[in-house]
């Protein structure tokens, strides 16, 4: 990093921890609300700077999605990343009793139910990750594009959980969340104009304008479905955001005594996340920790049944929940969707057996799926 990137990286910095002193010395109430609103809206965009700014340049982490679905092993160093890799996967990550180990993302599949999911194994994460510290940027911005974090700590560092789940937050990343049902549609005049179908509790229509202008937006429809907070708000207009499930993976439990266990179990609880406990050195849970990753993916299994034939049962296509025609078209081949006449479905997305729909119609589990297309 050169030494005008670095004056700028030390300027965002201090005026993130001016921001965050203000909003922690500011009561949160009515009066306030617009001016916190500003402020928070204010705090995303140099966030995302420092991000911008904090890899330095170095080489970044970059890991080509494969299989049916990701999943990220994502935590402080030394907790036992590399070991239940290798143990769930076919892969061969560096493992050593001291910090570090990882120094690039490691992949990894495993193969169960069908299903092949690739298992990331990131460098292990550190406090103030989300600003740049030890390249905690790229691994961050790496695991973006998982489908599942599985947040691993070991059974010493239970306290790293919201530590992690910071971190991550600070990147964009949202767990066990969804898109907030907004819609914001930019216009070249009129003001800003807000209109909601439930009351709001946390936002007012000054405070929206307020974090609009934040972001040089002045003329906007914005319509809001459900009662958000500010930040979710400021997620809506930043556009930025990965929502993305997670499970708690604790590990080394077999250094641990019946009364340490309850105690365990009972702080994680108190997290109020899924969680698994597992010994990638014993073995145990393992098997456990493989459904539990199948579960959190949501997958769905379709019987392909080609025109005049039976329907393979031997061999399903796996998708995730929520799946289209024209998603199982894309899997199948590029040219699917280009030449697609219609589908027939038997199954739970039915309304009658042999149903004829479109590339839009949602599919699912264990549905009967024949693909009709131009010759």
């Amino acid at each position: 990093m050169n030494k005008t990137l670095l004056v700028i990286s030390v300027g965002i910095e201090e005026e993130i921890k001016r921001i965050e002193e203000e909003l922690k010395n500011t009561p949160y109430n009515k009066a306030t609300q617009k001016h916190i609103g500003r402020l928070k809206a204010k705090l995303a965009k140099l966030r995302e700077q420092a991000q911008s700014r904090g890899g330095g340049g170095g080489k970044g982490y970059a890991v080509k999605k494969s299989g049916d679905a990701t999943a990220a092993f994502v935590g402080f160093p030394s907790v036992g990343k590399s070991t239940l890799l290798n143990k769930l996967t076919n892969a061969n990550s560096e493992v050593g009793a001291y910090a570090f180990t990882t120094l690039t993302i490691v992949p990894g599949v495993l193969n169960y139910k069908g299903a092949k999911i690739q298992l990331l194994d990131a460098p292990g994460i550190i406090v103030g990750a989300s600003s740049g510290k030890g390249r905690g940027t790229e691994v961050l911005s790496a695991v973006r594009s998982a489908d599942l974090i599985l947040l691993t700590v070991d059974i010493y560092t239970l306290d790293h959980l919201p530590v992690l789940e910071k971190e991550l937050y600070n990147v964009g990343i949202r767990l066990d969340q969804k898109p907030p049902d907004v819609k914001i549609k930019v216009k070249e005049r009129g003001g800003i104009n807000v209109s909601s179908t439930v009351p709001l509790t946390h936002i007012d229509e000054d405070t929206v304008e307020a974090i609009l202008n934040e972001y040089r937006i002045h003329n906007a429809d914005v319509v809001i479905r459900e009662d958000i907070t500010l930040e979710q708000f400021i997620d809506v207009v930043s556009g930025n955001r990965v929502y993305i499930p997670s499970l708690v993976v604790v590990n080394k439990i077999d250094l641990a005594d019946e009364d340490y266990l309850k105690y365990i179990k009972q702080k994680l609880e108190e997290f109020g996340k899924d969680y698994i406990l597992v010994s990638g050195n014993k073995n145990i849970n393992l098997d456990l920790l493989k459904e539990k990753i199948y579960e959190k993916l949501g997958f769905i299994k379709i019987y392909l049944k080609p025109q005049g034939k039976k329907p393979d049962f031997d061999e399903p296509l796996i998708m995730r929940k929520g799946s289209t025609v024209k998603d199982v078209c894309e899997k199948l081949h590029k040219d699917f969707v280009k030449n697609f006449r219609y589908a027939q479905v038997w199954g739970k997305s039915a309304k009658h057996p042999g149903q004829r729909v479109g590339l839009d119609h949602r599919l699912e589990d264990e549905d009967i799926l024949t693909i009709v297309i131009k010759r």
